[in-house]
């Protein structure tokens, strides 16, 4: 089992930040824009390569804010996730000048769309990692803690 890398954006602009909807069994769900990198790509590029994927956008990256580890068998989705270990890198970024982000040529498979929520409303919503709702204040601010340990 080899452990991936993944890198997301985590793009805020007027309160609100913007997400991936997804949907599944359960109904919808939330993510950051970003995914996986591939081999040799550098995490810069896996960025811009999975924004543009995702929601059709070039972003313009800034500092890391948040690394968090990801065990699916001490998760949720164990059943079907335990032999997943991923690590997540979380970047701030912002949205090039007269950008307007949509569902990208080559979404994820669960992903229906894209949404600008409001940050008040995130603690109301399925979000994955559930624990940006404590870490991303909704004033935008974030914690002052970079990583957030094996937590979902």
């Amino acid at each position: 089992m080899a452990i991936r890398n993944s890198i997301k954006a985590i793009i805020i602009s007027e309160g609100k930040i913007l997400l991936t909807k997804n949907k599944d069994d359960d109904g919808d769900f939330y993510l950051l824009p970003g995914g996986g990198q591939e081999k040799f790509e550098e995490f810069y590029e896996a960025l811009r390569r999975e924004c543009r994927e995702e929601i059709s956008c070039n972003v313009n990256i800034g500092e890391i804010r948040f690394i968090r580890e990801y065990i699916g068998k001490k998760h949720e989705f164990s059943e079907f996730d335990h032999e997943c270990h991923q690590i997540e890198y979380m970047f701030e970024c912002s949205l090039a000048d007269d950008v307007v982000p949509c569902n990208g040529d080559a979404p994820d498979n669960f992903q229906t769309a894209i949404e600008w929520i409001a940050l008040s409303k995130l603690k109301h919503i399925r979000l994955y990692p559930a624990v940006l709702k404590q870490v991303i204040h909704e004033d935008g601010t974030f914690e002052d803690k970079i990583y957030l340990g094996a937590v979902n």
